[in-house]
């Protein structure tokens, strides 16, 4: 049984805050992530629960089922794949493809997207360093932290970004901070936490608290 391109973006929602809130999922988060009207929010969780995708109760809110987190995942495939494929080969920058990702992470092609994953060389994370599940729906293991959970003196790899807003993927572009550089942790200011840091060895700069907490390093 297919989902229609609601379903999947409701399917994907309740996976994601999954991973950051323990429980079942309050309407009030899914209407949150989805920008909607919380009464739009409880017709189609009961839809959704009618087709065994979710666990669901008005007052407890909601959970996946393992048929639901199977979908999740493939939405979550789609998009990650069709945003690598975005900044690899059509020269899109990784503030611009979310948009796009959205757009064309709901066609229903499985040839078309097990050859983009080929195409692609099999990729295990996208262009912002968030795991890509395989054909099975199994994801990559990974082992980041946070920035800000770091010490003075460690030395880490930036891999990933828990902010995906534009303005700070622009932010990072506009220092220079990119996938993969080498940061070297010098100084944690004790009033406000922010760091001194040193990027690749060389160039130093100061990174707020808002910042460190949008990096993911291992």
């Amino acid at each position: 049984m297919s989902a229609t391109i609601t379903e999947e973006n409701y399917l994907k929602a309740i996976y994601q805050l999954s991973q950051s809130e323990s429980g079942k999922i309050p309407n009030f988060s899914i209407a949150h992530n989805l920008d909607i009207n919380p009464a739009t929010v409880t017709e189609m969780l009961r839809k959704l629960a009618d087709k065994k995708w979710i666990d669901y109760s008005r007052t407890g809110g909601a959970t996946l089922t393992e048929e639901g987190q199977k979908l999740a995942l493939l939405v979550i495939r789609k998009h990650r794949l069709w945003e690598t494929f975005l900044v690899k080969t059509m020269e899109f920058t990784w503030d611009e493809v979310h948009e796009v990702a959205e757009q064309l992470e709901h066609i229903q092609s499985e040839k078309l997207l097990n050859q983009l994953d080929r195409f692609l060389g099999f990729p295990e994370f996208d262009p912002h360093g968030d795991p890509i599940p395989n054909e099975k729906g199994e994801l990559p293991a990974t082992h980041a932290i946070l920035l800000s959970d770091c010490k003075p003196g460690d030395n880490r790899k930036f891999v990933g970004v828990t902010n995906h807003s534009q303005s700070f993927l622009q932010y990072l572009d506009k220092i220079g901070f990119r996938i993969k550089d080498s940061i070297e942790i010098e100084e944690i200011h004790e009033f406000d936490q922010s760091m001194n840091v040193r990027i690749n060895g060389e160039n130093r700069t100061v990174f707020s608290p808002a910042v460190c907490q949008g990096l993911l390093v291992v």
